[in-house]
């Protein structure tokens, strides 16, 4: 099955749930996209329709946690990538990778730089 492509954002998203592993919640995806995304600033907000439209699209699983006494009774809903997702991401990767490619070719860039290689 082939998978569409990602926007800049979503490959965020993707990737900060690939890093977190079974970390991966609202709040701390949020703060590695925010970390990804420096210096450009990021909404709670926009991470969570983010996150409800690659759930749509399949990309993502997620679940409900028990309550914790911590939240005040509330359960976190956790994410993780699935298969369509990851495939996703590393084709956006590779896309990106070739474009940088030939920036550094057209600009001349040296071709030590581990993008060029």
């Amino acid at each position: 099955m082939k998978s569409e492509s990602v926007g800049q954002f979503e490959q965020l998203v993707l990737t900060a749930i690939l890093s977190l592993r079974d970390d991966a919640y609202g709040v701390s995806i949020h703060s590695k996209v925010a970390d990804l995304a420096k210096p450009k600033n990021v909404s709670l907000g926009a991470v969570y329709v983010t996150l409800d439209r690659l759930e749509d699209k399949g990309y993502l699983a997620s679940w409900l946690s028990d309550p914790t006494p911590e939240r005040g009774g509330r359960a976190k809903r956790f994410y993780r990538l699935e298969a369509l997702g990851e495939r996703a991401l590393r084709d956006s990767a590779v896309t990106a990778k070739r474009v940088w490619q030939e920036v550094g070719r057209a600009r001349g860039w040296l071709k030590s730089c581990w993008l060029l290689s």
